[in-house]
């Protein structure tokens, strides 16, 4: 009999390293990993067996169909929206084709043990396109169905990856004899800026926040490249977890849509810097913006409507945006830096 496992993909990134204590925490099934490189020695020991490899490799995801069991996927890994951005192409064998990859995988799967492998997918706020800033402010807080037109390659993959899921899980080839669709239940969480204390940003256009504060806590001056009054939702990096953790374990019948918004904070640049001063007050952040990177930030909502979340799975995250810097980012981050 094949092991029962769940299996995270880009499991040493930003969302991975919560997600594996948490479920090694709360859940009896074994987890595996794929990953480019090792996973900290710490995260490492929650684990079953770590895979070292590209998503992209199909002999790899053969190997652990014919190994595992895999009851759950959390797909985490990606090329973030930066990168993307200069690499368009590789951004789309990542993003797009590693995860149709990783579709096709979870359908063997489920083909394989005759229930549906729960898909995880993170998505992100990168999947809307507002023309411009009038607009932007007109139209408030956002939902899932509108302005989904982004301008961004991660973006574009991102919104395409979306509806992938939902053909694996609603239409798969709807012309075949059999039904096969039902074999993968997608479900996508659209971010919005994640915030970290355990990780250092790595190339998020949303990542003008994260930096702020690992830069003060460092002692270094920083240039903030969007303007003071740019303003996207956010959220700390326990609550994105948890949200994923909830959604995952929601019952299928009280999902009314594959794709949700979370936010749990829409602060402007300058009130994030007000309060990394109020933690670091030698701290000196300035302001530099970036004209092409402050397009793509001004091209995100201001606020996003998350309703859906919080009536059909309960979301309720744990931190505002005063308790978020005051009790968990600035005391974690302050100490990251003193070890």
């Amino acid at each position: 009999m094949r092991k029962q496992v769940t299996l995270i993909t880009g499991a040493s990134g930003e969302i991975g390293h919560g997600l594996i204590e948490r479920l090694a925490s709360n859940s009896e099934t074994a987890i595996i990993t794929i990953d480019l490189k090792p996973l900290d020695p710490e995260l490492g020991k929650f684990v079953e067996h770590e895979y070292i490899g590209s998503i992209l490799e199909t002999h790899l995801l053969e190997r652990i169909l014919s190994e595992y069991l895999v009851e759950a996927v959390y797909h985490l890994a990606a090329l973030l929206s930066t990168r993307t951005e200069f690499t368009p192409l590789t951004g789309h064998e990542v993003n797009v084709e590693g995860t149709l990859k990783l579709l096709d995988f979870a359908q063997a799967q489920g083909e394989s043990h005759g229930r549906a492998v729960t898909f995880l997918y993170p998505s992100s706020i990168a999947a809307y396109g507002l023309p411009n800033l009038q607009t932007k402010a007109a139209a408030g807080a956002v939902r899932e169905h509108e302005w989904n037109v982004p301008t961004t390659m991660y973006g574009c993959n991102k919104l395409y990856c979306e509806h992938l899921g939902r053909y694996y899980g609603s239409h798969y080839k709807q012309l075949a004899a059999e039904t096969l669709s039902g074999k993968v239940d997608f479900r996508a969480i659209r971010f919005p800026g994640l915030i970290s204390a355990a990780t250092v940003p790595s190339g998020g256009t949303s990542d003008f926040a994260p930096e702020m504060i690992h830069a003060a806590a460092r002692g270094e001056a920083y240039a903030c490249f969007v303007r003071p009054d740019t303003r996207i939702p956010f959220m700390v990096m326990p609550d994105a977890v948890d949200a994923l953790l909830m959604l995952a374990r929601a019952d299928h019948g009280s999902l009314s849509q594959t794709v949700y918004n979370i936010t749990a904070f829409n602060p402007s640049a300058d009130e994030i810097r007000s309060l990394v001063m109020g933690g670091f007050p030698d701290s000196q952040i300035t302001f530099a913006p970036d004209s092409k990177r402050q397009a793509i930030v001004d091209s995100w909502p201001a606020d996003v409507d998350d309703n859906a979340a919080r009536n059909d799975w309960g979301l309720a995250p744990n931190f505002d945006l005063a308790t978020g810097f005051s009790e968990f980012l600035i005391p974690r981050i302050r100490e990251r830096y003193r070890s």
